[in-house]
This record gives structure tokens, sequence and C-alpha cells, in this order.
């Protein structure tokens, strides 16, 4: 049972199906009614939207209509649709107004909400800064301000944003940052702005060992050996939906291209996608009409979509951050779920690297009927990279063989005189 919300509250909870909080709604309910600072690291699919929502909804039942009262800033148009559509779910049989301002909103409804403000108000920093320095929305009311993701919201640039968002809040009671990491030290030094005597809460670590997700490596000789085997696993693997990613644009155009022609239903998404195009994919994918995404990183924060069971990282992402969440679409709550990533001579050191971070060791994978001419490195060092000659030794043997090239044609041109 949760705690003890307003009657309308616990009518849209029941309606949900949720029967008991998720640790983070457990460990953070309390702090939220009080309306204490929260700095909490908390995996994704965890709950923490719904930890900061109800607490939220329940301080504002009484507070009065026309003025912005909480703010909650999320760092991509997806997750900010995410959130809106959660706080209209669960604020559904209250007076509670919802809005949301982001990248893609279609300006007559920008213009509608503005006349008529929410209470609640979700939105991507970008787009929000610049209605304020236009002097069309005022946030001198707002009581409660929350950044979601907020480790994104830093690694995308909008740090400066945030706090000039903020300072534009100075009445705010109450703010509280959710992460799925506190390790990052520039985001504890961005805290210490914003946050006034926090409640921290680690409610998860980012090296935890994900029990519910199969992480696996295929290797793989190249991008043409890559695209067999991506092929294969959407053939053969046991999957509702599927998301794969790529670390570039042209790398995503190039498979989707691929496994359209292979008469597969996908779509596509990351940055030079616009709104129509993105809501049109998510709808279809949603709905069933896709079973396959390719995406670049733009997707691996704030997409929750059921039934996203297969994970295949076609490029080995450069972080072992960005790894997590990747493979955090899969594998919410208690359901199983696969993450495959395929690796090539290049990637080794980088895998390497990521498994070295988690501080755990992924499942190698064979593919018999696709093995290729690169199969690991034949040496590893202690650190579990790739043996290889030192850069001295490389270049002492590139000297070698320029001055026995030299030498040979040395010979050559004493022989013919």
């Amino acid at each position: 049972m949760f705690y003890k919300l307003d009657e309308n509250l616990q009518k849209a909870i029941a309606d949900e199906g949720f029967d008991e909080p998720t640790q983070v709604q457990s460990e953070t309910f309390v702090h939220g009614l009080a309306g204490k600072d929260l700095f909490v690291s908390a995996e994704t699919g965890s709950g923490k939207t719904v930890a900061y929502l109800l607490p939220m909804f329940e301080r504002l039942l009484s507070s009065p209509q026309g003025d912005v009262l909480a703010l909650v800033l999320v760092p991509t148009r997806e997750l900010a649709r995410q959130v809106l559509l959660q706080a209209k779910v669960f604020s559904r049989y209250t007076s509670l107004t919802v809005g949301h301002i982001g990248g893609g909103t279609d300006i007559k409804l920008q213009n509608k909400l503005l006349k008529e403000l929410p209470q609640i108000l979700v939105a991507t920093p970008g787009r929000l800064l610049k209605v304020i320095e236009r002097g069309e929305l005022e946030l001198g009311n707002v009581e409660s301000l929350v950044l979601d993701e907020a480790d994104r919201l830093l690694d995308m640039g909008f740090s400066e944003d945030i706090i000039s968002i903020a300072s534009h809040c100075p009445g705010r009671q109450q703010t509280q940052l959710y992460s799925a990491t506190l390790v990052n030290k520039s985001l504890r030094g961005f805290a210490g702005k914003l946050l006034s005597d926090p409640k921290v809460l680690f409610l998860n670590k980012l090296t935890d060992s994900h029990d519910s997700i199969k992480q696996q490596i295929i290797f793989a000789d190249d991008d043409a050996h890559k695209f067999k085997l991506i092929y294969w696993l959407l053939q053969n693997e046991t999957y509702r939906r599927c998301l794969i990613f790529c670390n570039s644009k042209d790398h995503a155009n190039q498979l989707c291209g691929r496994i359209l022609y292979e008469k597969f239903t996908a779509g596509i998404l990351h940055g030079d996608r616009d709104q129509k195009q993105r809501n049109s994919v998510m709808h279809k994918l949603r709905r069933g009409e896709l079973k396959i995404l390719v995406a670049t990183d733009i997707a691996a924060r704030g997409l929750d979509i059921e039934g996203m069971d297969l994970i295949i990282n076609f490029d080995m992402p450069r972080k072992g951050e960005t790894y997590i969440h990747r493979i955090g679409r899969t594998g919410r709550g208690e359901l199983p779920g696969t993450a495959i990533s395929l690796i090539s001579t290049i990637e080794f050191n980088l895998m390497s690297s990521i498994e070295r971070f988690l501080k755990q060791s992924f499942e190698r994978r064979r593919i018999s009927s696709l093995i290729g001419n690169y199969n690991g490195p034949k040496k590893l060092k202690a650190s579990g990279k790739a043996a290889g000659t030192t850069k001295k030794k490389k270049m002492k043997k590139i000297k070698l063989k320029a001055a026995a090239v030299k030498k040979r044609s040395r010979v050559k041109k004493s022989k013919k005189s």
C-alpha cells in the first residue's frame, strides 16, 4: 500500500494496478512529502517518475490554479512526453493540470498553454529558456523543481540553461535531482549549486550486475560481417521488440536501410529526425506495427517501451555509463532481457574497459554459421586488454623496414651502374 495520499490519487494508483511501492518510491516518499531536497541515484525502470510525481501532487492539491507551481526538467522530447503521460494518468481524478513545453511542440498548443498555465509543467531546458527569455512565462511561484535524468542533462550541455531557469524560480521550496549514477564529479558540483542540505540516496550502483539482463558479445571482422550477424539475430532470437544502437547517424541510416531491404519492419531515431517523424516511429513501435528500432544514443535515455527485450550494440559505446543506459532499455523491473554487443578488433579494448568498469565479464557467444577470422586477441594484458606491440616497437619496425627498402634500392642502382 502506498503512503496515505489523497483518495483521488489512490484511485488512480489502484487503476494502474500498483499494489506496493518500489524501492525508490519507498525510500523517497517521506522526504518528498516533507518537502526535503533530494539527490537520488536510481536505475532506469525503477519507478522514479512516480516517486517524485505522487508526493508532488499531494503537496499541490490544495494550491490555487493559474500559476506554474511545479517544474520537471528532462533531457529529451521523448522523455518529456512519457513523464507528461504518466502525470496525466495519476492526476486524472484530481483538479491538477499538467502541460508540456519542448522541442517539436506545436506553436498553437504552446501559446494556448501559456495563456492557461498548468500547475505542473514538464519541459526540456532549451525550449523553456527561450520562452522565459521572450517574457512569455513567469516561474516566480514555482514551489518544486525536479531534474529527471540529471546526469544526461549535464552530458547534453544544459547546465547553464538549468541554472538560469532555476534563478527564475526564486520561491522554490524543494529541488530534486534524479540520476542513474552519482559518480559524475561535475554532477555533484552542479547539485551543490541547486540543492540545500539534500537527502542523498544511493539506491543502486552503476556497476550493479543487472541480473535480469543476459549480456553477451559476438566477435565480428568488420561492418559487413556485423550486418550478417544482425540479420541472423533478427531472424533467430526470440523477442517482442528489438533496439539496435549505433554510434553515428550514418551507421544508423545504413543499417536501417539494409534491415528494411531484408523485409523487416523497422524504424529509425536520431538527431536529424524531426518531431513528426519521431512521433510516428514511436507510435508505430508502441502499437506493434514495428518490431525493430535503430537508434543513436538520443534514444538511450527516456525510452520506456513495453516488450523491449532485445538490445543489440552494432557499435560498442565509448563509455561505460552509456553502455548501462543502453541496456537499461530492457530487463526493466523483474522482466528478463538480452543485450548483445558486436565487437570488432578495434573495439575489443573498449569493450574490455567497460567490463572492468562494471566489474563483470560478458558472455562470449559464437554463431557457428557466421564465425569470422577475428575471434578475439591471442594475448591479453593483465588489465584484460589486447596485448600488442608498443608504439616504440612499432616505430622501430617501420624504421627498419624503411632502411631495408632504401638499402635494396641502393644495391639495384649500383648493379645498373
